[in-house]
């Protein structure tokens, strides 16, 4: 991240959808903090609800005394998700709920199915059983995982009856993210209800890993929720749900999911969740605020309003730039900017370098870009390592429909400089901080 210049300068402070650094500059935030920062930088009802905390001296939870922020926690959870998504799960993070989410679909199933289906391009976490289940290109060392993973197509309804077949009676679990954050793409109305009914029929597991997406970055709240009655057997969550502050994760499962698992005297601590630090009370506090200001200020609302302006303003910007924008896709407060360009090179560079990355003129486009709005225009963005590692808007949910203008004003003004000029100073500057 030091190639753009990151970190060399100090960050004064924070706040909303800016960052105020020593020297004086006011840098816009489209990063999101990676999915993290819905809620802003410092959000004052989230600042607010920790101290309070901290100001009353409670007690943080222990498993022998009743939780009161667990409690409603999880309750509100249960309010606001559909069908009977009602029995909630509380780890530190995303990782680990998608790590308890299979460890309760294989529980479910007792052990007798050994096979686990996820996606060729999803993203799950780095742990040693989510990472491999993450499907992404970032992975170039193989691990030692957990058996029976089964790669089907992302979004190709044919890829995932052809694995169940292939596997008829032994998958316990499916895993996929409606709306692939590192890779911008996403899954059809018809792919996700075509799942749905496959493991309805095949008594299989669905998980729903939306860590990234939830709490209304997409336009809805969660992305599968702007279908009706498509409900998960579990549904993921971490990221904003902890407003910024937090670290904390959920997975959300239907009752009878549960209840078959884990309810039971016998069974009950083998819950992947019953650590020192889980629920912890700060954390849980923080996020019942956290999800909160999500329902009460319109999260999903705030997203759809920055979509009518990324959305045609990014399409204009791709015509305008036809040589350099390939693609922009999206929804919500979360777009993609597919750079093409660049000498063909430095993809022989890539090829034979120790790197070995085929993406590297991609890469190295989407630096170049990233750099000049940082430095020239103060605009703070990011790409992603996945897929086609496209250029990343997403923004806070603070973020104003006029903040979002002035990033394309400053992005139309950078594409202008032509991507040859934009490569050139960014490898000279390269070059040059190595000595």
């Amino acid at each position: 991240m030091t190639s753009f210049g990151f970190g060399r300068e100090l960050v004064d402070h924070a706040e909303g959808a800016y960052l105020h650094l020593k020297d004086g500059r006011r840098v816009l935030d489209l990063t999101g903090g990676v999915g993290v920062l819905n809620h802003g930088h410092n959000h004052p009802r989230i600042l607010a609800a920790r101290t309070r905390y901290q100001r009353d001296r409670r007690m943080e939870v222990h498993k022998t005394y009743f939780s009161p922020y667990l409690a409603a926690l999880g309750y509100n959870l249960a309010q606001i998700l559909p069908g009977d998504l009602n029995m909630s799960f509380f780890p530190n993070s995303g990782a680990e709920a998608v790590e308890g989410a299979v460890k309760m679909a294989y529980k479910y199933h007792r052990g007798r199915r050994n096979t686990i289906l996820r996606s060729d391009i999803g993203f799950h976490g780095k742990l040693l059983g989510s990472g491999g289940l993450t499907g992404s290109t970032q992975n170039r060392f193989d691990f030692p995982t957990i058996p029976g993973i089964v790669t089907f197509e992302y979004g190709n309804l044919e890829s995932v009856r052809a694995a169940v077949r292939a596997h008829r009676g032994d998958v316990y679990a499916l895993l996929i993210e409606p709306f692939s954050a590192s890779t911008m793409n996403w899954c059809s109305e018809e792919f996700l209800r075509g799942v749905r009914d496959i493991c309805t029929e095949e008594k299989i597991i669905l998980v729903f890993d939306e860590i990234y997406t939830g709490w209304g970055k997409t336009g809805s709240l969660f992305y599968f929720m702007r279908y009706p009655d498509l409900v998960p057997d579990v549904l993921t969550t971490s990221k904003s749900f902890g407003g910024g502050k937090s670290s904390i994760s959920a997975f959300i499962t239907r009752e009878p999911v549960f209840r078959k698992a884990y309810d039971n005297m016998s069974d009950a601590l083998m819950q992947s969740t019953s650590t020192t630090y889980y629920g912890f009370g700060e954390e849980t506090a923080t996020a019942i605020e956290a999800v909160n200001i999500a329902i009460e200020d319109d999260y999903a609302g705030r997203a759809r309003d920055l979509d009518r302006v990324l959305r045609p303003g990014l399409e204009r910007i791709q015509k305008s730039h036809p040589d350099y924008v390939e693609e922009v896709r999206g929804s919500g407060a979360l777009w993609g900017i597919f750079l093409s360009g660049g000498p063909r090179l430095l993809d022989l560079a890539g090829r034979f370098s120790p790197l070995k990355d085929p993406q590297l003129r991609t890469k190295l486009v989407a630096c170049s870009v990233i750099d000049a709005l940082y430095h020239e225009h103060d605009v703070y963005a990011y790409y992603t390592l996945n897929g086609r590692s496209p250029l990343v808007v997403g923004p806070p949910l603070v973020a104003e429909p006029a903040d979002m203008e002035r990033f394309l004003e400053a992005l139309d003004a950078t594409l202008a400089q032509g991507l040859p000029r934009l490569l050139t100073r960014f490898l000279k500057e390269k070059v040059s901080s190595l000595w």
